[in-house]
């Protein structure tokens, strides 16, 4: 009886992997030409083609990476300010994996470990989903963060290698492909009034910050507020039920 258990999970994780890909793959669309850009913008910043494709193995932070090729182009080397300022960019993280922690902690340390350095907008926006209709599956997240990470490494190696060929993207409009990106997950979040109003919020906050505030504080501080806002609204929303 053992062994048809076994196998019976081991097809339920392949199905929840092979989904976690395929669900990734409209949104791989969108990022390809980001990451694209992200290998042309190594190139013209000074960095070697390893160096660049090393950093999208590593890092894996498209927002991240933009940021740290800029100061280093600007001609700022210091490492510790570099960090110190991605880490800022990529705050948001702490909330996305905040919200997945009572999932994840049930995980082995290896698999928590694995999970944790795919998490990124995109394959939390799919686990969410994921996780409102039909439940959390590790496997899902995984099949997400795996497409989702090659899928960057290739595109990043695509650019650096057509080099020069791009030299103008930015001017042919493909920054805007990652915005629609996160509009199409967006989208599909916003299903009740909560979502709806906390999604307004964070935007009109991020705007008003990002004219009175310095550098990218106006993320961390609309993502908060945002959050909080939320979070009252959900309390009240079960305390109303």
């Amino acid at each position: 009886m053992t062994k048809p258990l076994v196998a019976r999970t081991e097809n339920l994780n392949n199905l929840h992997l092979s989904q976690g890909v395929r669900d990734s793959l409209p949104i791989i669309l969108g990022i390809i030409p980001f990451g694209i850009t992200c290998g042309l913008m190594g190139i013209t910043t000074g960095l070697t083609q390893a160096e660049t494709i090393l950093m999208s193995v590593l890092v894996f932070a498209g927002a991240s990476q933009f940021v740290s090729m800029t100061m280093l182009g600007a001609g700022i080397t210091e490492w510790s300010i570099i960090v110190f300022t991605t880490l800022l960019v990529n705050l948001r993280h702490i909330i996305m994996g905040a919200s997945l922690a009572p999932y994840m902690m049930k995980l082995p340390l290896p698999l928590q470990a694995v999970l944790s350095f795919g998490l990124v907008d995109e394959s939390y926006a799919l686990t969410a989903n994921r996780i409102y209709k039909d439940g959390y599956s590790a496997y899902y997240q995984l099949g997400a963060s795996a497409a989702l990470y090659l899928s960057w490494i290739l595109s990043t190696v695509i650019g650096v290698m057509m080099g020069g060929y791009l030299a103008r993207c930015l001017e042919w409009g493909l920054d805007f492909a990652m915005i629609a990106t996160f509009l199409v997950l967006l989208i599909p979040r916003l299903v009740d009034r909560i979502s709806i109003v906390v999604c307004a919020l964070s935007g009109i906050i991020a705007v008003v910050g990002a004219l009175y505030l310095p550098g990218k504080w106006y993320i961390i501080v609309a993502c908060l507020l945002a959050s909080v806002v939320g979070s009252i609204m959900e309390r009240r929303n079960k305390g109303e039920n």
